[in-house]
């Protein structure tokens, strides 16, 4: 492969060449837009199932291993995440049905708060914000509605989604080679970028995301165990919010627990209180397990990184959005190192 020209050589001296790769790749852009949480989606996908693809090809050919690896990944995971979806989406109409026709129980919550000792109106808090609670549920099914679309473009994203999959499986060694030999940027620099990026994709995609599946599983068995409603809502519910330091299952299994004792049910409500706990206890134990201890992603990086990436680039924001954050700030340090000649501060 030719070397990469000096980058002053490749856009000064080649001015019209340069503006001619730019507008190119502004083009390409616009193609992508359409489909970019698709796109991103089997970009994931693929990052979660390379190690499944190096060992297929111990025994395959890189096109049939990858074909397998598609496969498997459909059946697996894209297939019952879809069912999941739809099913939470489910439940989340039920509850909000719930929420407008006032079937929730609030006056004896509100008992169960004034025996401990604490005045609160909740009955007429509730009646206050019933609106707005059940429009927060409509706009969380509506943004659900959004990412799925109709039907025809479900199916053309999914395709997309296997498609980079596949691509990716087979040839994303060549990309990668391809993306490094194009970018005029110092090679000790590339090779730092790419270990960082890839620190950054396993924190957020695989170590974050596999502790808020285990914690999520976890506290929807024991809540359906206990017989709550809408199980698979608060699962799904429990998976988000525990993306999120500092609020984790709390979100969901201390309203569980209001719910039980307020049914008529305390030794239910006090054994989720006890079981929840122990699940918001574990992440002090998993995330550096499985994250590791390093400062790939701190805490304002993951919020900024999950609220900004949802509104961005919807549903798989979740797991891209802390990576893109995370990794402006690793070009940032690349950028201000190679000008400055210092560590970063």
């Amino acid at each position: 492969m030719a070397s990469r020209p000096e980058p002053p050589t490749s856009f000064v001296g080649q001015s019209g060449l340069t503006a001619l790769a730019l507008l190119a790749g502004l083009l390409a852009l616009f193609v992508f837009l359409p489909y970019l949480q698709f796109v991103l989606f089997g970009v994931v996908l693929a990052y979660i199932s390379l190690p499944v693809q190096h060992r297929a090809e111990q025994y395959l050919r890189p096109t049939l291993a990858a074909l397998a690896t598609v496969v498997g990944m459909l059946l697996l995971v894209l297939i019952p995440l879809i069912f999941v979806v739809l099913v939470a989406v489910r439940q989340s109409l039920m509850l909000e049905r719930a929420v407008r026709s006032g079937q929730l129980d609030v006056a004896s919550i509100e008992n169960l708060i004034e025996t401990a000792g604490y005045a609160v109106d909740l009955t007429a808090l509730y009646g206050s914000n019933q609106g707005r609670i059940a429009s927060a549920l409509q706009t969380v099914t509506s943004s659900v509605f959004d990412f799925v679309g109709s039907l025809p473009g479900l199916f053309i994203g999914l395709t997309i989604t296997l498609f980079v999959l596949f691509a990716l499986l087979r040839d994303g060694a060549k990309l990668v080679a391809w993306v490094q030999w194009v970018l005029p940027i110092d090679g000790d620099v590339l090779d730092e970028l790419r270990e960082g990026f890839d620190a950054l994709m396993w924190a957020s995609v695989v170590g974050n995301v596999l502790v808020a599946v285990i914690q999520a599983v976890l506290l929807g068995a024991g809540l359906a165990i206990a017989g709550l409603p809408a199980v698979i809502f608060l699962t799904v519910a429990t998976f988000v919010l525990t993306l999120l330091p500092l609020v984790g299952a709390f979100g969901v299994w201390i309203p569980a627990v209001l719910y039980l004792v307020a049914a008529g049910r305390p030794v239910a409500g006090v054994a989720i209180a006890i079981y929840g706990m122990l699940i918001s206890v574990s992440d002090l134990y998993l995330r550096p397990a499985l994250i590791g201890r390093s400062s790939a992603l701190n805490s304002a990086i993951i919020v900024i990184g999950i609220f900004g990436g949802l509104v961005v680039f919807g549903a798989v924001g979740l797991f891209i959005g802390p990576v893109v954050v995370g990794g402006a700030k690793l070009v940032f340090d690349c950028y201000a190192r190679t000008h400055t000649n210092e560590s970063t501060a």
